[in-house]
């Protein structure tokens, strides 16, 4: 996934569209869900797509006069390696040090902490 750089704003809500939605999606589909709240332009919403899939995010086929695309990298294994590199860059690859900036100004809520605990748990092996 080495090509797969971080993505920028917009073409991260683009793939968000996409990942949200039965594949393959449309140009227009993607256009019209993005509208309501970016009032991006089509040829805007093609630009994005073009790049993603340029960048290895997705592919497309064409059918008829419209292109429809599909997800090569999914979003869980985008968003484990973006995260993974968040906290190698920002916090020293420390749990400890994410734990402290997560709940900075505050202290974490009984609730935060049962899931925290959980999730611990299931991250030990089995002996």
């Amino acid at each position: 996934m080495n090509k797969h750089n971080n993505l920028p704003v917009a073409e991260f809500e683009v793939m968000q569209i996409i990942w949200d939605n039965p594949v393959p999606i449309s140009t227009v589909l993607v256009h019209s869900l993005a509208k309501p709240e970016k009032k991006w332009k089509l040829q805007s919403v093609m630009t994005l797509l073009t790049r993603l899939e340029k960048r290895g995010f997705l592919s497309s086929e064409k059918r008829g006069r419209e292109r429809f695309y599909i997800p090569l990298v999914t979003q869980e294994d985008y968003l484990n390696r973006e995260t993974s590199l968040f906290i190698k860059r920002y916090h020293k690859n420390s749990l400890t040090r994410l734990m402290g900036a997560l709940f900075a100004g505050g202290k974490p809520k009984g609730e935060d902490l049962s899931e925290i605990e959980a999730w611990l748990k299931a991250q030990q092996p089995e002996d």
